[in-house]
C-alpha cells in the first residue's frame, strides 16, 4: 500500500497514512463542509490496511487545534473502528496531542479516551 497524504487547507487537517510503517498522523484544524466526504477516503484506506495483514500494529498521532462537532462525530467513528481492530488482535496506540492552554482539545481527548476504553489512548502535551 502506498503512503496516503492530504495537505491541509483552511478547514481540513494535514493527514498522512503510512501503511508500510503502521502510522497515521492528523494535524491542524478540522471543520470541513462535509466531514464524511473528507474523512471517508482515509477510513477506506484504514479498512483496507486492517484487512491486508501487513502488520498488526498501528500508531495514530492526532494534533487538532480546533474541530467542529461534525468532525468530532467522524473522529468517534474512527476511534470505534480502531477499537474494533484492537478486539481483533491489533495493537493500536492513539496519541492525542494538545497544547496545555487548549482546554477544549484536552477535554475532547479525555472524552474520546473514556468512550473507547479498549484503545491505548495517550493524552500528550505539545511543547
Amino acid at each position: 500500500m502506498e503512503k496516503f497524504t492530504l495537505q491541509k487547507t483552511k478547514s481540513t487537517p494535514f493527514v498522512e497514512f503510512d501503511s508500510e510503517n503502521g502510522r497515521i498522523r492528523i494535524e491542524g484544524e478540522s471543520y470541513p463542509e462535509n466531514p464524511v466526504k473528507f474523512y471517508e477516503p482515509i477510513w477506506d484506506r484504514l479498512r483496507d490496511y486492517l484487512k491486508s495483514g501487513i502488520t498488526t500494529h498501528l500508531e495514530v498521532d492526532i494534533e487538532l487545534t480546533y474541530f467542529n462537532s461534525s468532525s468530532s462525530k467522524a473522529l468517534m467513528n474512527f476511534f470505534e473502528m480502531l477499537e474494533t481492530a484492537t478486539i481483533n488482535g491489533f495493537n493500536v496506540v492513539v496519541n492525542w496531542w494538545t497544547h496545555p492552554e487548549n482546554e477544549s482539545a484536552l477535554e475532547a481527548g479525555e472524552e474520546f479516551k473514556e468512550d473507547v476504553p479498549l484503545l491505548t489512548f495517550n493524552l500528550k502535551p505539545t511543547q
